[in-house]
């Protein structure tokens, strides 16, 4: 039999640190969307070998960036995933589940901490995610939940990296669901927002900062 959702919980989802929610990073001179709309007017996503985020969440953010580094390098840093905590302060642990370059039906099971705050005590939120789709240079999809006390959301995360002029292009689109997000649909998309606007914003400067950064891309 299931009970409704802890409401002290489902407030302190709302009350996590805005960091947070880049589950599943400000993107420079680039306006972040909450969604995108296609000629026909219905609401069009990044996708990753033809598959997008899920087109029947109530909570979605699209942002992007321009990162003036080489593709190789950017992409090395986004799916060496078991590096993540050395340049994204909110990622506190990180564990792939199984060996070698990141490849479809790759697992990974990484952590955020939730500080005590007036809605609840600190917690952990634990997300596993598994890679539906991957296009070497181009594209990564991810699927998978995150979990916390009281707290689970549904989560699907697309990345796609661009050659530009200037450098790479990368951009960014998340959906969540799950009882306490579609609680405060307005809320949750503020969070997730700032979420992703963060990772952007940290993996420009990781890459940017890279001593391969001013290399060429070979």
């Amino acid at each position: 039999m299931s009970t409704a959702p802890n409401p002290r919980r489902r407030a302190a989802l709302f009350a996590l640190p805005l960091a947070v929610a880049g589950l599943l990073g400000t993107a420079a001179a680039v306006p972040a969307q909450a969604a995108t709309t296609g000629q026909d007017g219905r609401a069009s996503s990044l996708t990753c070998q033809g598959q997008g985020v899920d087109p029947a969440a109530k909570v979605r953010y699209r942002t992007e960036t321009l990162v003036k580094a080489p593709l190789r390098t950017i992409w090395n840093l986004q799916t060496d995933v078991e590096g993540w905590p050395s340049w994204q302060a909110p990622v506190a642990t990180m564990k792939r589940l199984d060996p070698g370059p990141l490849h479809r039906h790759s697992r990974f099971r990484w952590t955020t901490p939730i500080p005590a705050n007036p809605a609840g005590p600190a917690t952990t939120m634990v997300i596993t995610s598994t890679v539906q789709q991957l296009q070497r240079g181009q594209c990564v999809r991810w699927t998978g939940p995150a979990d916390a006390d009281g707290i689970h959301i549904d989560g699907v995360h697309v990345w796609n990296f661009t050659r530009v002029r200037d450098g790479v292009l990368v951009r960014t689109e998340e959906t969540h669901t799950g009882p306490q997000v579609d609680a405060n649909v307005p809320a949750a998309t503020e969070i997730l927002k700032t979420g992703l606007e963060s990772w952007l914003r940290d993996l420009k400067a990781a890459a940017e900062n890279s001593p391969c950064a001013s290399s060429d891309e070979g």
